[in-house]
């Protein structure tokens, strides 16, 4: 058999700290990151940026029925929804900066005719 080139002895390692991070021991070098994964509060944030709930919807990408099912506690928002609501709960200021932004930017200038 051939001598182990550089980058097959590499993976080796590679995939040898990743068994021992899977079964739970302390690998060098790895950090974890951990994240809120507990149930978001749909109705409430809507609430603190002043938001109806269609505008919510749009906002989050999804339809009305499926957002009344989130604030209903039927369903909870996954994905790109749920990162989005973490950021309107812990940065609302943010939000509501873009989303005036993108409302400001959409108006017809006044006296604009068709």
């Amino acid at each position: 058999m051939s001598e182990m080139t550089k980058f097959g002895a590499d993976l080796i390692q590679a995939m040898s700290e990743a068994l021992a991070h899977a079964q739970g021991k302390d690998v060098p070098g790895i950090k974890v990151h951990s994240m809120e994964s507990g149930p978001v509060d749909v109705k409430a944030i809507r609430k603190r940026l002043d938001l109806t709930q269609d505008e919510m919807a749009t906002v989050l990408g999804t339809s009305p029925s499926d957002y009344k099912k989130w604030e209903q506690g039927k369903r909870q928002p996954s994905g790109a929804a749920r990162t989005l609501l973490r950021i309107m709960e812990k940065e609302p200021e943010a939000v509501l900066r873009a989303l005036s932004s993108e409302k400001e930017t959409t108006k017809e200038p006044a006296g604009a005719s068709h």
